[in-house]
Protein backbone atom coordinates (compact mmCIF):
# COMPACT_ATOMS: atom_id res chain seq x y z
CA UNK A 1 0.00 0.00 0.00
CA UNK A 2 1.14 3.75 -0.95
CA UNK A 3 0.31 6.01 1.37
CA UNK A 4 2.15 9.10 -0.24
CA UNK A 5 0.56 12.40 0.27
CA UNK A 6 0.02 12.79 -3.42
CA UNK A 7 -1.96 9.58 -3.53
CA UNK A 8 -4.02 10.04 -0.64
CA UNK A 9 -4.84 13.67 -1.49
CA UNK A 10 -6.43 12.56 -4.79
CA UNK A 11 -8.39 9.52 -3.26
CA UNK A 12 -9.28 11.31 0.06
CA UNK A 13 -9.40 14.57 -0.35
CA UNK A 14 -10.69 15.24 3.63
CA UNK A 15 -7.31 13.25 4.93
CA UNK A 16 -8.61 10.37 6.78
CA UNK A 17 -5.92 8.29 5.20
CA UNK A 18 -3.26 10.21 6.55
CA UNK A 19 -5.10 9.92 9.92
CA UNK A 20 -5.17 6.26 9.81
CA UNK A 21 -1.51 5.72 8.82
CA UNK A 22 -0.62 7.51 12.00
CA UNK A 23 -2.76 5.47 14.55
CA UNK A 24 -1.39 2.38 12.93
CA UNK A 25 2.42 3.47 13.14
CA UNK A 26 2.20 4.24 16.81
CA UNK A 27 0.47 1.44 17.96
CA UNK A 28 3.32 -1.03 15.84
CA UNK A 29 5.92 1.67 18.13
CA UNK A 30 4.01 0.78 21.13
CA UNK A 31 4.04 -2.99 20.64
CA UNK A 32 7.67 -2.83 19.86
CA UNK A 33 8.68 -1.15 22.89
CA UNK A 34 6.38 -3.83 25.06
CA UNK A 35 8.15 -6.42 23.46
CA UNK A 36 11.51 -5.00 24.08
CA UNK A 37 10.53 -4.87 27.73
CA UNK A 38 9.24 -8.46 28.13
CA UNK A 39 12.09 -10.03 26.56
CA UNK A 40 14.35 -10.96 29.01
CA UNK A 41 11.81 -12.36 31.51
CA UNK A 42 10.70 -14.51 28.55
CA UNK A 43 14.64 -15.47 28.16
CA UNK A 44 14.93 -16.37 31.80
CA UNK A 45 11.51 -18.59 31.37
CA UNK A 46 13.62 -20.34 28.37
CA UNK A 47 10.48 -20.16 26.04
CA UNK A 48 10.75 -17.83 23.10
CA UNK A 49 7.91 -15.38 23.31
CA UNK A 50 6.16 -12.53 20.56
CA UNK A 51 4.45 -9.58 21.60
CA UNK A 52 1.55 -10.32 19.81
CA UNK A 53 0.98 -13.92 21.33
CA UNK A 54 -0.77 -12.83 24.30
CA UNK A 55 -3.07 -10.92 21.71
CA UNK A 56 -3.95 -13.12 19.15
CA UNK A 57 -3.66 -16.25 22.58
CA UNK A 58 -1.33 -18.50 20.05
CA UNK A 59 0.84 -18.73 23.04
CA UNK A 60 2.35 -22.05 23.48
CA UNK A 61 1.32 -23.99 26.32
CA UNK A 62 4.13 -24.50 29.07
CA UNK A 63 3.95 -27.53 31.44
CA UNK A 64 3.41 -27.54 35.05
CA UNK A 65 6.26 -27.50 37.10
CA UNK A 66 6.34 -31.21 39.43
CA UNK A 67 5.62 -30.12 42.75
CA UNK A 68 8.42 -32.65 45.14
CA UNK A 69 6.47 -33.63 47.93
CA UNK A 70 8.87 -33.97 51.42
CA UNK A 71 9.37 -37.28 52.81
CA UNK A 72 6.76 -37.91 55.51
CA UNK A 73 8.37 -38.61 58.99
CA UNK A 74 8.29 -42.75 59.98
CA UNK A 75 6.85 -43.38 63.61
CA UNK A 76 9.74 -43.82 66.28
CA UNK A 77 10.57 -46.72 67.57
CA UNK A 78 8.40 -48.38 70.38
CA UNK A 79 10.48 -48.00 73.64
CA UNK A 80 10.82 -50.48 76.37
CA UNK A 81 9.45 -49.04 79.28
CA UNK A 82 5.77 -48.48 77.17
CA UNK A 83 3.21 -51.00 78.45
CA UNK A 84 2.36 -53.95 75.88
CA UNK A 85 -1.25 -53.95 73.84
CA UNK A 86 -2.73 -56.31 76.81
CA UNK A 87 -1.88 -53.77 79.36
CA UNK A 88 -4.39 -50.36 79.96
CA UNK A 89 -2.50 -47.68 80.81
CA UNK A 90 -3.27 -46.02 84.34
CA UNK A 91 -3.68 -42.71 82.66
CA UNK A 92 -3.76 -42.16 78.62
CA UNK A 93 -3.76 -38.13 78.29
CA UNK A 94 -1.87 -37.36 75.39
CA UNK A 95 0.06 -33.97 75.14
CA UNK A 96 -0.88 -31.29 73.26
CA UNK A 97 2.60 -30.81 70.99
CA UNK A 98 1.73 -34.93 70.14
CA UNK A 99 3.06 -35.28 66.37
CA UNK A 100 0.46 -36.07 64.30
CA UNK A 101 0.41 -39.80 63.18
CA UNK A 102 1.58 -40.72 59.98
CA UNK A 103 -0.61 -42.16 56.74
CA UNK A 104 -1.09 -45.53 57.11
CA UNK A 105 1.36 -46.09 53.33
CA UNK A 106 3.94 -43.97 54.87
CA UNK A 107 4.08 -46.54 57.91
CA UNK A 108 3.86 -49.58 55.54
CA UNK A 109 7.70 -51.54 55.19
CA UNK A 110 9.27 -51.82 51.42
CA UNK A 111 8.91 -55.72 51.76
CA UNK A 112 4.75 -55.56 52.25
CA UNK A 113 4.22 -52.71 49.40
CA UNK A 114 6.33 -54.86 47.11
CA UNK A 115 4.03 -57.98 47.65
CA UNK A 116 1.51 -57.62 45.08
CA UNK A 117 -1.83 -57.51 45.96
CA UNK A 118 -3.43 -60.76 46.78
CA UNK A 119 -6.19 -62.50 44.02
CA UNK A 120 -9.93 -62.21 45.17
CA UNK A 121 -10.83 -66.13 45.80
CA UNK A 122 -13.51 -67.37 43.81
CA UNK A 123 -16.81 -67.16 45.11
CA UNK A 124 -18.07 -71.14 46.26
CA UNK A 125 -21.22 -72.37 44.59
CA UNK A 126 -24.15 -72.59 46.15
CA UNK A 127 -24.75 -75.91 47.69
CA UNK A 128 -27.72 -77.94 47.11
CA UNK A 129 -30.34 -77.56 49.76
CA UNK A 130 -30.97 -81.36 51.49
CA UNK A 131 -34.51 -83.27 50.70
CA UNK A 132 -36.61 -83.61 53.73
CA UNK A 133 -35.68 -87.34 53.83
CA UNK A 134 -32.22 -86.37 53.80
CA UNK A 135 -32.87 -84.63 56.72
CA UNK A 136 -34.56 -86.60 58.47
CA UNK A 137 -32.02 -89.66 58.04
CA UNK A 138 -29.84 -88.51 60.55
CA UNK A 139 -26.91 -90.58 62.24
CA UNK A 140 -29.18 -91.49 65.14
CA UNK A 141 -30.90 -93.55 63.00
CA UNK A 142 -28.99 -94.21 60.24
CA UNK A 143 -25.19 -94.38 58.79
CA UNK A 144 -25.77 -92.96 55.20
CA UNK A 145 -23.32 -90.40 53.53
CA UNK A 146 -25.24 -88.76 50.85
CA UNK A 147 -23.45 -89.58 47.40
CA UNK A 148 -23.30 -87.79 44.05
CA UNK A 149 -26.60 -88.36 41.61
CA UNK A 150 -25.88 -90.98 39.24
CA UNK A 151 -27.25 -90.55 35.34
CA UNK A 152 -27.14 -93.39 33.09
CA UNK A 153 -28.36 -94.73 29.83
CA UNK A 154 -31.79 -95.91 29.69
CA UNK A 155 -32.79 -93.76 32.61
CA UNK A 156 -30.43 -96.25 35.02
CA UNK A 157 -29.55 -94.28 38.31
CA UNK A 158 -31.48 -91.72 40.54
CA UNK A 159 -31.28 -89.02 42.57
CA UNK A 160 -30.91 -87.77 46.45
CA UNK A 161 -28.53 -91.21 46.75
CA UNK A 162 -27.43 -92.44 49.89
CA UNK A 163 -24.54 -95.14 50.78
CA UNK A 164 -26.44 -97.60 53.35
CA UNK A 165 -24.02 -98.92 55.84
CA UNK A 166 -25.47 -99.48 58.96
CA UNK A 167 -28.75 -99.16 61.11
CA UNK A 168 -28.49 -97.29 64.53
CA UNK A 169 -31.19 -99.08 67.05
CA UNK A 170 -32.91 -97.39 70.29
CA UNK A 171 -30.00 -98.54 72.07
CA UNK A 172 -27.22 -97.26 70.16
CA UNK A 173 -26.09 -100.50 68.46
CA UNK A 174 -25.45 -100.83 65.02
CA UNK A 175 -26.86 -103.49 62.31
CA UNK A 176 -24.49 -103.49 59.98
CA UNK A 177 -25.64 -103.95 56.07
CA UNK A 178 -23.06 -105.76 54.98
CA UNK A 179 -22.10 -105.11 51.73
CA UNK A 180 -23.72 -101.26 51.95
CA UNK A 181 -26.41 -100.92 50.02
CA UNK A 182 -26.90 -98.10 47.84
CA UNK A 183 -30.25 -96.93 47.90
CA UNK A 184 -32.26 -94.08 47.07
CA UNK A 185 -33.30 -91.79 50.90
CA UNK A 186 -36.50 -93.10 50.71
CA UNK A 187 -36.02 -96.62 50.53
CA UNK A 188 -32.99 -96.21 52.97
CA UNK A 189 -35.29 -94.50 55.65
CA UNK A 190 -37.65 -97.02 55.12
CA UNK A 191 -35.09 -100.27 55.26
CA UNK A 192 -33.67 -98.53 58.15
CA UNK A 193 -37.65 -98.10 59.90
CA UNK A 194 -38.46 -101.69 58.99
CA UNK A 195 -34.78 -102.61 60.80
CA UNK A 196 -35.40 -100.67 64.02
CA UNK A 197 -39.28 -101.39 64.53
CA UNK A 198 -39.76 -105.14 63.29
CA UNK A 199 -36.69 -107.01 63.06
CA UNK A 200 -34.64 -105.98 66.08
CA UNK A 201 -37.50 -106.98 68.63
CA UNK A 202 -38.03 -110.09 66.76
CA UNK A 203 -34.16 -111.01 66.80
CA UNK A 204 -34.00 -109.92 70.63
CA UNK A 205 -36.18 -113.31 71.38
CA UNK A 206 -34.25 -115.46 69.34
CA UNK A 207 -30.44 -114.83 70.82
CA UNK A 208 -29.33 -111.50 71.70
CA UNK A 209 -30.57 -109.62 68.92
CA UNK A 210 -29.82 -108.67 65.03
CA UNK A 211 -26.30 -107.76 64.31
CA UNK A 212 -26.30 -107.31 60.79
CA UNK A 213 -28.10 -107.74 57.32
CA UNK A 214 -27.33 -109.71 54.28
CA UNK A 215 -27.12 -107.65 51.53
CA UNK A 216 -27.70 -109.72 48.28
CA UNK A 217 -28.03 -107.27 45.98
CA UNK A 218 -28.93 -103.15 45.85
CA UNK A 219 -28.06 -100.91 42.84
CA UNK A 220 -27.37 -102.69 39.71
CA UNK A 221 -28.06 -101.14 36.83
CA UNK A 222 -29.74 -104.29 34.69
CA UNK A 223 -33.02 -105.40 33.17
CA UNK A 224 -35.32 -107.51 35.54
CA UNK A 225 -34.32 -110.66 36.75
CA UNK A 226 -31.38 -109.92 34.38
CA UNK A 227 -33.00 -110.57 31.24
CA UNK A 228 -31.02 -108.91 28.33
CA UNK A 229 -33.52 -105.87 26.66
CA UNK A 230 -36.38 -106.81 29.75
CA UNK A 231 -37.79 -103.72 31.45
CA UNK A 232 -35.37 -101.71 33.54
CA UNK A 233 -35.46 -103.09 36.99
CA UNK A 234 -36.00 -101.16 40.19
CA UNK A 235 -32.56 -101.97 41.15
CA UNK A 236 -31.52 -100.26 38.32
CA UNK A 237 -32.97 -97.05 39.73
CA UNK A 238 -31.60 -97.71 43.35
CA UNK A 239 -34.99 -98.50 44.16
CA UNK A 240 -34.70 -102.56 45.29
CA UNK A 241 -32.95 -104.01 47.91
CA UNK A 242 -32.90 -108.36 48.16
CA UNK A 243 -32.37 -109.72 51.81
CA UNK A 244 -31.42 -112.94 52.13
CA UNK A 245 -30.84 -113.25 55.94
CA UNK A 246 -30.16 -111.69 59.12
CA UNK A 247 -27.29 -112.35 61.67
CA UNK A 248 -27.77 -112.41 65.17
CA UNK A 249 -25.61 -111.86 68.48
CA UNK A 250 -24.80 -114.90 68.96
CA UNK A 251 -23.16 -115.76 65.58
CA UNK A 252 -26.01 -117.66 64.24
CA UNK A 253 -27.64 -116.50 61.18
CA UNK A 254 -31.46 -116.68 60.25
CA UNK A 255 -32.40 -117.57 56.31
CA UNK A 256 -35.67 -116.39 55.22
CA UNK A 257 -35.94 -118.63 52.99
CA UNK A 258 -35.27 -121.86 54.96
CA UNK A 259 -37.49 -124.40 55.48
CA UNK A 260 -36.04 -125.14 59.12
CA UNK A 261 -36.40 -121.80 60.36
CA UNK A 262 -39.92 -122.24 62.24
CA UNK A 263 -42.67 -121.15 60.04
CA UNK A 264 -44.41 -118.62 62.50
CA UNK A 265 -40.94 -116.84 62.75
CA UNK A 266 -41.35 -116.59 58.39
CA UNK A 267 -44.64 -115.50 58.53
CA UNK A 268 -43.65 -112.78 61.16
CA UNK A 269 -41.36 -111.57 58.58
CA UNK A 270 -43.71 -111.64 55.18
CA UNK A 271 -46.60 -109.59 56.98
CA UNK A 272 -43.93 -106.65 58.15
CA UNK A 273 -42.06 -106.34 54.69
CA UNK A 274 -45.99 -106.69 53.08
CA UNK A 275 -47.08 -104.54 55.44
CA UNK A 276 -44.36 -101.83 54.26
CA UNK A 277 -43.27 -102.28 50.85
CA UNK A 278 -45.24 -102.34 47.72
CA UNK A 279 -43.34 -105.52 46.31
CA UNK A 280 -42.58 -108.40 47.76
CA UNK A 281 -41.16 -111.29 46.34
CA UNK A 282 -40.31 -114.40 47.43
CA UNK A 283 -40.31 -117.91 46.91
CA UNK A 284 -43.24 -119.40 45.53
CA UNK A 285 -43.22 -115.96 42.63
CA UNK A 286 -40.63 -117.25 40.04
CA UNK A 287 -37.57 -119.06 40.33
CA UNK A 288 -35.37 -115.96 40.63
CA UNK A 289 -36.55 -115.39 43.61
CA UNK A 290 -36.31 -118.83 45.15
CA UNK A 291 -33.31 -118.08 48.04
CA UNK A 292 -34.01 -114.57 48.49
CA UNK A 293 -36.78 -112.06 49.38
CA UNK A 294 -37.01 -109.05 46.88
CA UNK A 295 -37.81 -105.62 48.08
CA UNK A 296 -38.66 -102.42 46.42
CA UNK A 297 -40.91 -98.91 46.65
CA UNK A 298 -42.31 -98.81 43.10
CA UNK A 299 -45.23 -96.57 42.66
CA UNK A 300 -48.38 -98.08 41.16
CA UNK A 301 -51.73 -96.63 40.15
CA UNK A 302 -54.26 -96.69 42.63
CA UNK A 303 -51.12 -97.67 45.50
CA UNK A 304 -51.18 -101.32 44.16
CA UNK A 305 -49.04 -103.86 46.05
CA UNK A 306 -47.73 -107.15 44.90
CA UNK A 307 -46.68 -109.70 48.35
CA UNK A 308 -45.69 -113.18 46.57
CA UNK A 309 -43.65 -114.96 49.35
CA UNK A 310 -44.74 -118.71 49.82
CA UNK A 311 -43.97 -119.78 53.16
CA UNK A 312 -43.30 -123.44 52.28
CA UNK A 313 -43.47 -126.44 55.69
CA UNK A 314 -40.65 -127.63 57.00
CA UNK A 315 -39.48 -130.52 55.41
CA UNK A 316 -39.94 -134.08 58.04
CA UNK A 317 -37.03 -135.48 59.88
CA UNK A 318 -37.49 -139.06 58.89
CA UNK A 319 -39.00 -140.50 55.65
CA UNK A 320 -42.07 -141.89 55.73
CA UNK A 321 -42.49 -145.34 56.37
CA UNK A 322 -43.76 -147.78 53.54
CA UNK A 323 -47.12 -149.96 54.45
CA UNK A 324 -46.44 -153.64 55.93
CA UNK A 325 -46.93 -156.40 54.12
CA UNK A 326 -50.14 -158.28 54.46
CA UNK A 327 -49.80 -161.33 56.47
CA UNK A 328 -50.86 -164.78 55.05
CA UNK A 329 -52.62 -165.50 57.74
CA UNK A 330 -55.07 -162.31 57.14
CA UNK A 331 -58.89 -162.99 55.47
CA UNK A 332 -59.17 -162.50 51.97
CA UNK A 333 -60.42 -158.76 50.82
CA UNK A 334 -64.18 -158.83 49.37
CA UNK A 335 -64.01 -157.37 45.69
CA UNK A 336 -66.32 -157.19 43.68
CA UNK A 337 -66.91 -159.13 41.10
CA UNK A 338 -65.71 -157.65 37.39
CA UNK A 339 -68.26 -158.00 34.59
CA UNK A 340 -67.27 -159.23 31.20
CA UNK A 341 -68.45 -157.20 28.76
CA UNK A 342 -66.84 -158.83 25.72
CA UNK A 343 -68.74 -161.87 26.38
CA UNK A 344 -72.76 -160.96 25.72
CA UNK A 345 -75.15 -163.21 27.31
CA UNK A 346 -76.76 -165.10 24.37
CA UNK A 347 -79.52 -166.60 26.97
CA UNK A 348 -81.20 -163.54 26.78
CA UNK A 349 -83.01 -161.76 23.71
CA UNK A 350 -82.29 -157.82 25.12
CA UNK A 351 -78.49 -158.69 25.06
CA UNK A 352 -78.79 -157.90 29.22
CA UNK A 353 -75.86 -159.58 30.79
CA UNK A 354 -75.79 -162.87 32.97
CA UNK A 355 -74.14 -161.64 35.85
CA UNK A 356 -74.15 -158.75 37.09
CA UNK A 357 -71.93 -157.24 40.60
CA UNK A 358 -73.33 -155.15 43.24
CA UNK A 359 -72.21 -152.06 41.58
CA UNK A 360 -74.08 -153.10 38.37
CA UNK A 361 -77.36 -153.44 39.54
CA UNK A 362 -78.57 -149.63 39.33
CA UNK A 363 -77.90 -150.16 35.86
CA UNK A 364 -79.86 -153.31 35.32
CA UNK A 365 -82.81 -151.20 37.20
CA UNK A 366 -82.23 -148.65 34.58
CA UNK A 367 -82.53 -151.04 31.36
CA UNK A 368 -85.74 -153.15 32.89
CA UNK A 369 -87.34 -149.81 33.58
CA UNK A 370 -86.56 -149.09 30.08
CA UNK A 371 -87.78 -152.03 28.46
CA UNK A 372 -90.92 -151.87 30.24
CA UNK A 373 -91.31 -148.11 29.34
CA UNK A 374 -90.73 -149.23 25.83
CA UNK A 375 -93.26 -152.13 25.76
CA UNK A 376 -92.87 -154.09 22.63
CA UNK A 377 -89.83 -152.23 21.19
CA UNK A 378 -87.10 -154.58 20.64
CA UNK A 379 -83.35 -153.12 21.66
CA UNK A 380 -80.61 -153.08 19.65
CA UNK A 381 -77.35 -154.46 20.72
CA UNK A 382 -74.94 -152.25 21.44
CA UNK A 383 -71.96 -152.04 19.42
CA UNK A 384 -68.68 -154.54 21.71
CA UNK A 385 -65.45 -152.12 22.47
CA UNK A 386 -62.57 -153.34 20.21
CA UNK A 387 -59.67 -154.19 21.63
CA UNK A 388 -58.06 -150.73 20.73
CA UNK A 389 -60.64 -149.39 22.94
CA UNK A 390 -59.98 -151.72 25.91
CA UNK A 391 -55.92 -150.87 25.48
CA UNK A 392 -57.11 -146.85 25.80
CA UNK A 393 -59.43 -147.15 29.03
CA UNK A 394 -56.52 -149.16 30.84
CA UNK A 395 -53.77 -146.13 30.20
Amino acid sequence: MNCSAEKASRKWPDGAFRRACAAMVTAAAALLCLGMQAGPAEAARGAPSFPWDDLFGTRPHRPHKTVRRSAVPLPKPRPAEAPTANEAPAASVAPATTEPEPPAAATQRPAEAAKPAEAPKPAEPPRPQLSACRQALTEEIAIAPSIPDIHGAGGCGGEDLVRLEAVVLADKRKVAVKPAAILRCKMAAAVADWVRTDIAPLAQSLGGGISNLDNFDSFECRGRNRIVGAQLSEHGRANALDVRAFGLANGKSISLTDRSVPRTLRETVLHSVCARFSTVLGPGSDWYHEDHIHLDLIERRNNFRICQWNVYDPLPQVAPLLPAERPEQAPPREVAAKSDVSKPDVSKPDGSKADRGTADEPDAAKSDDAAGSDGAAETKPQPQPTKKRRQSRRL
